[in-house]
């Protein structure tokens, strides 16, 4: 298959030498001048992914016009979730109709895990704003516990891929499986998405947690406890309670919360530590897309009526430069209930 990746951050390298070794064809686009001039001169990028170098068939642009001229069969979109929206609409209008052209185009495969801060709409939700309504039902999510960092050095991953088509997720599965990547299919969509972004505020959570040097009984509870509110929100959006269950809820939740690898447990940390918010996110050279995605949540948990009191205690320490301490004594003095 001929493969376009937009965005070339760790994750979408990863996922480049990962489908190159399956055996397709990839050009990737990457906005950035620096870290697209170091990929076409060392097919590396040292500061996302240490120590990995990418096949030299691999080929990077940064002219959208590349892309419609490489006739992508698929598209897969690894640009933070708060990035989506903008880059698709600064896509040349010449070259829209091309890129989206569904005589051409398989699949569009969305990575990032994430809620938009001002629509409060998932990424399957952006995109079916933006793009021509022929390709709608070819908008997948790939989701799981998969920090780029190990993908890209063939640990052992297990992910899922969701989407609408049950015989387009069942080629998908094909295209990206292979003896390290095991990848589920999954219909409900919105679970898969659901799980993947509000996971990002319990680790942040965990992150604060392990700053403040509290224990293994605190991040049991909050792990326990962060599951319900996921799924408590993700219900009241449409999505199937045991969808959370899985790989793109409990799975991505336990890895993102608990390994170093994580940006968000990182910023977290880091706060419990007693830094800033935005003194820690600026310092960082990739997005915690957990930050914008807490903004988001606490919106949209609002304007659901769900009671999601870890994420609204993780809002007021990052949004209201609330006491991390005085968060935690809060949310264990609420009111005693039954599991």
């Amino acid at each position: 298959m001929k493969i376009a990746i937009i965005g070339g951050g760790g994750w979408g390298l990863a996922l480049a030498k990962l489908l190159f070794g399956n055996r397709n064809d990839i050009l990737l686009w990457e906005y950035n001048p620096d870290f697209l001039d170091k990929l076409k001169k060392t097919h590396s990028n040292p500061l996302l992914l240490p120590d990995i170098i990418l096949p030299s068939e691999i080929s990077f642009t940064g002219d959208f016009f590349d892309l419609v001229r490489f006739h992508p069969e698929i598209i897969i979109l690894a640009i933070p979730t708060q990035y989506i929206r903008s880059t698709l609409q600064s896509i040349p209008e010449e070259a829209q109709k091309d890129l989206w052209n569904p005589k051409q185009l398989f699949a569009i495969v969305n990575v990032a895990k994430g809620i938009e801060e001002h629509t409060l709409l998932t990424v399957s939700e952006i995109l079916k704003q933006i793009l021509p309504s022929e390709v709608h039902k070819m908008i997948c999510t790939l989701s799981g516990p998969s920090h780029a960092e190990e993908v890209a050095r063939q640990v052992p991953t297990s992910v899922v891929i969701a989407g609408s088509d049950a015989e387009l997720l069942q080629k998908l599965q094909l295209i990206f499986s292979n003896s390290y990547f095991r990848v589920y299919r999954n219909l409900d969509l919105i679970g898969v998405e659901m799980g993947g972004a509000v996971k990002n505020i319990i680790a942040i959570a965990a992150g604060i947690i392990a700053g403040l040097d509290y224990g293994d009984n605190t991040i049991g509870a909050l792990l326990t406890r962060g599951l319900v509110e996921i799924q408590r929100l993700g219900v009241a959006c449409g999505a199937r309670s045991e969808t959370f269950l899985g790989l793109s809820g409990l799975g991505d939740l336990v890895t993102t919360a608990t390994s170093k690898h994580s940006r968000n447990r990182y910023v977290g940390f880091q706060i419990g530590q007693g830094r800033k918010m935005q003194d820690v996110v600026q310092s960082m050279a990739m997005i915690a897309e957990g930050v914008a995605t807490t903004h988001s949540v606490y919106n949209l948990a609002t304007q659901k009526n769900v009671e999601m009191p870890i994420t609204e205690q993780v809002y007021k320490v990052l949004f209201q430069d609330k006491d991390p301490r005085q968060a935690i004594l809060e949310l264990m003095t609420r009111d005693l209930k039954e599991e």
